[in-house]
């Protein structure tokens, strides 16, 4: 009969989880978390900037060169012979040593002329080379 009864009990019995020890280490970690954000100082100087009136924006510092269908080349709004744009770009990077080349090349450009044209640069001294295709 006692076995009987030991079946009976031990079905009754669901395994149940024990949540103390997870809410313990839980609420251990948020007095952590709490304690380190309080405490925690932005490292470095405070200083105010002093502002300029006479302080002017530059413009931007890009040599333009545009290539067109027919083969001629503007740079500066004027025409430029293919033998002239190195020393046309070396007399710009000279006022601007920091400046950049854009050439804007018509679609119907000749390919050739446009190399010639980068050549020249990079003869100049210039590393950033841009191209652009013109519009449909």
């Amino acid at each position: 009969m006692n076995m009987a009864r030991r079946k009976h009990s031990s079905v009754e019995e669901e395994a149940q989880i024990d949540m103390t020890p997870m809410l313990d280490i839980v609420f251990i970690m948020l007095i952590f978390f709490i304690v380190t954000t309080s405490f925690v100082k932005p490292s470095g100087l405070d200083y105010t900037k002093p502002e300029a009136s006479t302080a002017t924006k530059k413009p931007s510092a890009n040599i333009f060169i545009g290539v067109s269908k027919t083969g001629t080349i503007m740079m500066e709004n004027r025409l430029v012979d293919i033998e002239r744009v190195t020393a046309n770009v070396e007399r710009m990077l000279a006022e601007a040593p920091e400046a950049a080349v854009l050439i804007q090349a018509d679609k119907d450009a000749k390919h050739g002329l446009v190399i010639k044209v980068m050549d020249s640069v990079k003869k100049a001294g210039v590393d950033k080379i841009s191209v652009s295709a013109g519009k449909d």
